[in-house]
């Protein structure tokens, strides 16, 4: 990107000296040397086949600059020469900033919005995320095409090693092993270092305390398996659900005996207490993945009973949002009273939204009244309570993300979720239409309701979004998050809809009239050829006459010796 627009920028430089030199040597030759009939004999002499050529190169040139205009704006969302205009050029010639302009009780003032921006441009582990070695690599051996990116890889990397890494990993030969395997980049190499990890665990270790007092026999014992070298062959390795599901069992076993041992310990001083929080991770992360593997295979009861039981042993660790994942195995159970039930609980107002939440909540209300919804009857007779409470519903999500109604009704393609996401952006559209869009087209008519009613919530937004009608501001910053969570394939959707950058206009406008011009100058040569002629001395007489009249005036001064400002005004006429 620095070398196209490094190339870009000595381009336009170039054609911007160029131009203005022959507008110099114009200017010098016309007014300052006067010669304006060497000028007329020397245009007077040039055949249509110049013209041709010269409005056929500036269209050129034009469409040329029309086309990087467009494919820089559609790449990085933002004009190229407004960029260059504003980053080098504006220094230049003394630009202020107006950040440095504003006084400090303005700042102090913005303080609050920025770090509502910063709070609204969070990126959150996507809580329904594929497996790696199961789906994503499985994509990969299928279209050669990479679902990840490297950002939201690394954002994973980080997450693991807040999770599954403590201080004391040290005094334990697999944990330092782990320790290390999260922060390497290559997949192979994390995959070593798990079977590294598994592969010291085997060896036997004696304790130096006799089980029988002045005895010779000495206890053998195993060390305990390392349950994150579980976590991450389960991950990375394994090519199927099932292969996950048998070594998320294994990584089950070893961490609730180190969960169970830490959980005796962690009052005995902060190290300890850093182990069982890090195991309370490991174990929670666990029997998620479970209940996953579980409503992959088909066994939705099973999963629906996990994910329960998960919340009510750990109700604080609110930071997995298993309630997202219940939701969608309730959905798939048509148990829509518990789904009622769970949103009653986590729809409040004083808890964050999701896609998630607001998405269900309207499906839950267009269920009730989608399969006899029509748009003409609801013309005619208008909207009763229940459709105005679905449609208000409706609107309500499409104002926290309106990126999720062209994924339901199919009016985009859809991708392989990330495994982080945005809140209101279009990465969580993705992550929530994968799962939820096959529970939309279940409920009759609710698609056809969504499908009449949503384009409505932008009446009610106000523009250019400088307040929100339920929710905070939309925030600005989810296009660029976005394009570094998605993948490059991917064409990320946008809102609001960005207006064309006035030079895009103005070469596309450029590049039409001198096309036309071209055009015009090939099929009617004498024609153009006239009119061009007419044109410039029509330009070389306005300039003659205005030099000529200053001229004479002066030379009129010089003879009769008069002040250069007379007072009377009928002496000046």
């Amino acid at each position: 990107q620095a070398c196209v627009v490094w190339v870009w920028v000595y381009v336009y430089l170039v054609y911007f000296f160029k131009v203005m030199y022959l507008i110099y040597l114009l200017w010098v030759t016309i007014v300052l040397n006067n010669d304006l009939g060497t000028m007329s004999m020397f245009l007077n002499t040039l055949t249509p086949k110049f013209y041709v050529a010269l409005t056929g190169t500036s269209s050129l040139i034009s469409g040329l600059i029309l086309i990087f205009e467009w494919w820089y704006f559609r790449k990085y969302g933002t004009s190229f020469i407004e960029q260059v205009s504003v980053s080098h050029l504006r220094p230049l010639l003394g630009g202020v900033d107006n950040n440095s302009s504003n006084n400090s009780n303005s700042s102090n003032g913005d303080s609050d919005s920025n770090r509502q921006s910063v709070s609204e441009c969070k990126v959150w582990r996507n809580p329904l995320n594929l497996f790696r070695g199961a789906e994503y690599n499985r994509y990969t051996w299928v279209t050669g095409r990479e679902p990840l990116t490297y950002y939201d890889m690394n954002l994973s990397a980080q997450d693991h090693q807040t999770f599954f890494t403590c201080d004391s990993d040290h005094l334990r030969p697999a944990d330092a092993i782990m320790q290390k395997a999260w922060r390497e980049r290559n997949p192979q190499a994390r995959i070593s270092a798990a079977h590294e990890a598994l592969e010291i665990n085997e060896i036997r270790s004696r304790v130096e305390v006799p089980l029988i007092a002045s005895s010779t026999i000495w206890e053998i014992k195993l060390l305990p398996k390392c349950a994150t070298a579980y976590i991450l062959l389960a991950e990375e390795e394994a090519t199927t659900i099932a292969e996950a599901e048998k070594l998320f069992k294994q990584a089950l076993k070893a961490g609730d005996g180190c969960y169970r041992r830490s959980q005796q310990l962690q009052h005995h001083g902060s190290q300890y207490e850093a182990q069982h929080r890090r195991d309370t991770n490991v174990l929670v992360y666990i029997k998620r993945r479970l209940a996953m593997c579980a409503r992959r295979l088909g066994r939705t009861r099973e999963a629906v009973k996990m994910m329960r039981d998960l919340m009510k042993e750990f109700p604080l660790l609110s930071m997995f949002n298993i309630h997202e994942n219940l939701l969608e195995a309730l959905l798939e159970l048509q148990a829509y009273a518990d789904v009622q039930a769970v949103l009653a609980k986590y729809d409040d107002i004083s808890l964050p939204k999701s896609a998630t939440i607001c998405y269900t909540a309207a499906l839950l209300k267009a269920r009730a009244v989608s399969d006899k919804f029509s748009p003409e009857a609801a013309s005619r007779r208008g909207l009763s309570t229940a459709e105005m409470n679905a449609v208000e519903a409706i609107h309500r999500a499409v104002e926290f993300n309106p990126h999720v109604p062209k994924y339901l009704l199919e009016m985009k393609s859809l991708i392989l979720p990330p495994e982080h996401i945005l809140k209101r952006g279009d990465s969580e559209a993705i992550a929530y239409a994968f799962f939820h869009l096959a529970h939309w087209k279940r409920v009759e008519g609710a698609l056809n309701l969504l499908h009449c009613t949503w384009e409505g919530t932008f009446r009610m937004i106000p523009y250019p979004l400088e307040k929100g009608h339920l929710f905070y501001p939309y925030p600005i910053c989810t296009e660029t998050a976005d394009r570094e969570l998605l993948p490059s394939f991917h064409e990320v959707s946008v809102y609001p809809k960005k207006e064309l950058p006035f030079f895009i206009l103005f070469t596309a406008g450029l590049c039409s009239f001198t096309a036309m011009l071209a055009l015009l100058t090939h099929q009617f040569p004498e024609l153009m050829g006239v009119f061009a002629k007419a044109m410039i001395d029509i330009f070389c007489s306005a300039e003659f006459r205005d030099w000529n009249c200053e001229s004479i005036f002066m030379r009129v001064e010089d003879d009769l010796e008069m002040p250069p400002a007379p007072q009377s005004q009928h002496f000046q006429k």
